[in-house]
């Protein structure tokens, strides 16, 4: 019998248990699933990075600690985290986010907050532009990144994707690198950022890339909050450079009640909803790599520590 200790927050273990539980049973996998195990003999943790456990270094029977989150920049650095790490990558959370940003992208792209709010009541009978001719920017082409891209080339939209290293997508146009950077923002009417927190993307978005935006753009971050820089930001708002943002994800969570981000007609905020883990497809994810271990295959979803994602 192997032993699997949920060392995310407790409340979440009413959640968890019961799908894990059934997974573990269809793959004909025998387990001890506990909230409470001695260190030493335990063989999976799936484990959250909101959770009390800050001392890897008891768990020298660890074969991997299965990450029920997407983000892992506030572990990876761990110096007590010698076992392989996965992070969360379930088609759940894959199609939540398509969702999302594929909603958020149409509402800027058709016009609709102006005839929602209805202010002015303004009769404007000019159509919007078709997606084809509305050139979308997507930071960040991993899973989720790569995702969305493809489901909104898949509505017309011409998209193109950024990432650190070179890809190759389907119906994405991929750039890569510092110039690459340049020319997928030179066209970026609408851009929405997907990328990792990490030293190298932090303040990707800064008074100097925000000016290579065509002006009148618009931002959707449903990434990570460091991304961009808040100052740079208003102001390129402030100035009517960037027209509108929608932002879900923030240095500081919840955000600040007298953060200005708040107050401004052209800026959305969304409490961190962009996508979440959903339990049931994030059990199956968590059970595949239990299985995965146990037969000696390479874990999925690993974590490179070098790059942090």
């Amino acid at each position: 019998m192997i032993n699997i200790l949920f060392a995310a927050c407790p409340e979440q273990f009413s959640r968890y248990e019961r799908h894990l539980t059934r997974c573990l049973k269809q793959e004909g996998i025998t387990a001890n699933l506990t909230t409470s195990c001695a260190p030493a003999d335990v063989d999976y943790l799936v484990y959250a990075p909101n959770s009390a456990l800050r001392d890897f270094s008891p768990y020298t029977r660890c074969k991997a600690v299965l990450s029920l989150w997407a983000g892992v920049e506030t572990i990876v650095s761990n110096k007590s985290l010698t076992q392989p790490l996965c992070r969360m990558v379930d088609k759940g959370l894959r199609q939540g986010m398509i969702e999302w940003v594929t909603g958020h992208t149409l509402r800027y792209h058709l016009g609709m907050d102006k005839h929602i709010v209805n202010s002015g009541q303004i009769w404007d009978e000019a159509n919007p532009p078709l997606a084809q001719h509305r050139p979308v920017t997507i930071l960040g082409m991993g899973a989720l990144g790569s995702s969305c891209g493809q489901a909104l080339a898949q509505l017309g939209f011409p998209v193109t994707g950024w990432s650190r290293s070179p890809k190759a997508i389907e119906g994405i146009t991929c750039h890569n690198g510092p110039e690459g950077l340049k020319k997928a923002l030179q066209t970026a009417q609408i851009l929405i950022l997907l990328l990792p927190d990490t030293p190298q993307t932090e303040n990707i978005m800064n008074t100097n890339t925000l000016a290579q935006m065509p002006k009148g753009s618009v931002i959707i971050n449903s990434g990570r909050g460091p991304l961009i820089d808040d100052k740079a930001l208003l102001e390129s708002l402030d100035q009517g450079h960037i027209s509108a943002a929608c932002l879900d994800v923030f240095r500081i969570e919840p955000l600040p009640k007298d953060h200005p981000y708040w107050t401004l007609p052209n800026v959305t905020v969304t409490p961190h909803i962009a996508s979440g883990t959903r339990t049931v497809t994030a059990a199956e994810v968590v059970v595949e790599n239990i299985v995965r271990g146990e037969q000696g295959l390479p874990f999925l979803y690993l974590v490179d520590r070098t790059l942090g994602y």
